[in-house]
Formats: structure tokens, sequence, C-alpha cells
């Protein structure tokens, strides 16, 4: 299921291959329709736009009506998706995600790109580290962010008629590939990419990669690390997370997100709940990024393997 740290090879990134599934849903089903917030070329749903443009509407940078107009679209028994940048629709437009989508129980898509700090040089203003929890914190909303792109064309497929209301989260940068094409994908049911019986890493989007990368640093040094994507960041797969707490008895959650309302504090719940052990969390610590390269901020505030090993370490004595 898994590549050797050797063999982790950048693939596209997940804003690219949500726009590949979304033509591959437009070719199945005449009734997915595409909202997006003038930025059809970043999201990549301007191939939507292109070959179903009676199904594509472009709502100008007005992220709140894009969302009420995706609201009304699926209310009316369209498959709507709706995307623009991760930070302008979960930011501009929760107003209205929460009003004509979440308590109406209307079933919207929204697909949020450029997540996280691996934007890059576009800065602060445009980097989204508060999307997941502001996702989450929106009843009846499924919250999911995918590690490659395979996951992410199957993650969308299965959200288009599977799931109510949705917030999927992409990326801008390029994503090492985790998974082979064949990879079975379940909504709301984690995946455990490596097996390990001394600590669990729980992971999402990029830092998957990455925690991979640590298991493997690790396991020279005898230490069994465990590697479980959690792609689903709500609902949680409890029955994983409960198992890896039983098993390995410490726990890191690493994700390219604010620390602060993230899957760690999720995961945090579930373990309180269910079987406490020690944990550390690997995130973005209270602070907005700067302007950089994508792997030079990943680099500096520690959403990286090295990051990933240092809580490891640490979490591992707190256990002994």
């Amino acid at each position: 299921m898994t590549k050797s740290k050797f063999e982790l090879k950048m693939g596209a990134a997940t804003r690219e291959a949500f726009g590949k599934a979304l033509v591959e849903l437009g070719r199945e089903n005449k009734d997915v329709v595409v909202c997006d917030a003038d930025l059809s070329k970043s999201t990549n749903t301007a191939g939507f736009a292109k070959e179903f443009p009676d199904r594509f509407f472009s709502c100008g940078i007005a992220e709140a009506n894009m969302v009420a107009i995706a609201a009304g679209l699926a209310s009316a028994g369209k498959i709507a998706f709706a995307s623009s940048f991760s930070c302008f629709v979960l930011n501009k437009g929760f107003e209205q995600l929460r009003v004509t989508s979440a308590f109406p129980q209307i079933p919207v898509k929204i697909v949020g790109t450029h997540s996280g700090i691996s934007i890059g040089e576009d800065g602060p203003s445009q980097m989204s580290i508060e999307d997941l929890a502001l996702a989450c914190s929106l009843p009846g909303f499924t919250v999911i962010d995918p590690a490659d792109e395979h996951a992410m064309k199957s993650i969308v497929k299965q959200a288009a008629t599977k799931c109510g209301s949705v917030f999927i989260r992409a990326g801008r940068a390029k994503a090492p590939v985790v998974y082979t094409a064949d990879q079975k994908f379940e909504i709301g049911k984690a995946i455990e990419v490596v097996p390990g019986n001394d600590v669990t890493v729980i992971a999402h989007g990029l830092l998957v990669a990455e925690a991979i990368r640590a298991s493997e640093a690790l396991e020279a040094e005898g230490l069994s690390v465990r590697v479980v994507d959690m792609h689903t960041i709500k609902p949680l797969d409890r029955d994983m997370i409960n198992l890896a707490a039983h098993q390995t008895r410490a726990i890191v959650v690493a994700e390219e997100h604010l620390v602060d309302g993230g899957l760690g504090v999720r995961v945090a719940q579930a373990v309180a709940e269910m079987n406490p052990c020690p944990m550390e969390f690997v995130g973005i610590q209270n602070t907005y990024a700067e302007s950089g390269t994508p792997e030079g901020l990943l680099e500096k505030y520690g959403l990286v393997a090295r990051g990933v090993i240092d809580a490891i370490r640490r979490v591992v004595a707190r256990k002994h």
C-alpha cells in the first residue's frame, strides 16, 4: 500500500486531481453543477467550465453569494459543487454555509483549494489555517483532507452522492503519491498506511507522507511507528483512534493547520473519552505564517518529517 521513503515521488496537486474528478463526474451525471468565485484556473474547475459551460456558474469575487447560489441549486435537486480558495470560501462564506446549508441541511459540496501554508509566496492573507476548525463547527458537515491525487479523486466522487454537506480541503503544492490507483477509500474510515506497535502518528493531507518518512527514519533506531491517514476529520474514525490508543499507548497528531481547533483537538477529545494516553501535536502553533517557498515554510514551521520525529520522541519518553 505504501512506498518506501526513497519511492515517495511527487504527484499532482490535490486541487488538480479535484478538477479531473469533477470533469469525470460531469460526464457521468448531468445533475452535477459547479460554482466558482472567479478563480476557476487556480481551483481547477476551468476544465468543467470548458466542457459543460451550461452547468458552470461564475459568481465573481463573492464567495458568500456563491455559497448561497450553490445551496439554491442543491435545494432544486442538483449536485452542487462550489469552489474557491479555502480562506475565502470558509471565512467570507461562513454565515451562508451556516444559514443556507448547515441549518436547513441542504447538501452543498464545498471544495477549498490552496489550503494551509504550502500555498507559499502568496502569504498569510491567503493561507487557510483555520478552515478545518470552521468547517467542523458546522453541524451535519463532513470534513475531508485527502493525502494525494488518488485519494482526492475517489473521495470527490464519493462525496457527490454519499454525503450531505461536505467540505473537502485541497492543496496548491504537488503532493507525494502515497497510494496506488487501486486503493480503496471510504469516507469516515481511516487507513493504517504503516503498521507499528510503539507509537501512532495520525495525520492528514501533506503530513501523511511526512509521517511515513518519520516512521521509516525511526525504524533504524528500533522504534515501531504506526501511521494512520485520518483523511476524514469529521466524522472521525473513533474505532481506529481507540485501537491506536489501546495498542501503542502513545499518539502524535500531525497536520498543516492550527493546533488550536484542528484534527488534534478532535482526536484528543476521542482519546480522553475512550482510552487516555500521552499525546503530542505537530501543527501551526498559535501564529500566522509568512511569505516564502512552500518547502521553506513547511520546514520553518516544523511540518516535515523532522518535526514529526521530534514529537514522536517526546511522546515516547512520556510513555515510558
